[in-house]
């Protein structure tokens, strides 16, 4: 399903402010991965993504950040081919998390489709979608970058912040 269907008002909401170029604003989907969910506002409560950089770019494909040094316990994918039905496609806007070849090796890389990439449904796990500042990604996705994809001038997440309308949240089951 294309992610604006699961927009919702009591869904939180995280703001990835972008140094020097503005806010991506996301809104999260419980419904549609709650444990990767709930492993994402963890990580953003505790101020993890604070300081960290999109570190691969491929345009017109996707933004990828997340990775830090600290070794975080993996969360279960909750993706289709996993056996966890999650039906999000990989559409402009939609924020997925990374992992390796083991589809339980989910921490903290995220990334975020520049276009569409239906190749990517039912791989991985989608969890919400950009409300706002769209065209951030888009300035993102259009920084020159080395044969790694890498930008050649860091892309750093100054704060990431989250408002979680007034609910609580449990803390993500690790492996």
């Amino acid at each position: 399903m294309n992610y604006q269907t699961y927009r919702h008002d009591d869904h939180p909401v995280v703001t990835l402010s972008i140094k020097g170029l503005g806010d991506i604003v996301i809104e999260l989907f419980p419904e549609v991965a709650p444990n990767t969910v709930h492993n994402f506002i963890a990580l953003v409560n505790r101020g993890f993504y604070n300081g960290l950089i999109f570190h691969r770019i491929i345009p017109g494909f996707m933004i990828q950040g997340g990775w830090g040094t600290e070794d975080l316990k993996p969360i279960k994918g909750e993706f289709l081919s996993n056996g966890f039905s999650n039906d999000l496609r990989h559409t402009r806007g939609v924020i997925s998390m990374a992992r390796t070849s083991d589809p339980n090796s989910q921490t903290s890389q995220f990334f975020i489709m520049h276009q569409h990439a239906p190749h990517l449904d039912g791989q991985y796990a989608g969890f919400g979608g950009v409300i706002s500042g769209i065209e951030i990604v888009d300035m993102i996705a259009a920084v020159p970058r080395d044969h790694r994809d890498r930008p050649l001038e860091d892309i750093v997440i100054e704060s990431a912040t989250i408002d979680l309308k007034g609910k609580n949240y449990p803390d993500p089951i690790t492996r």
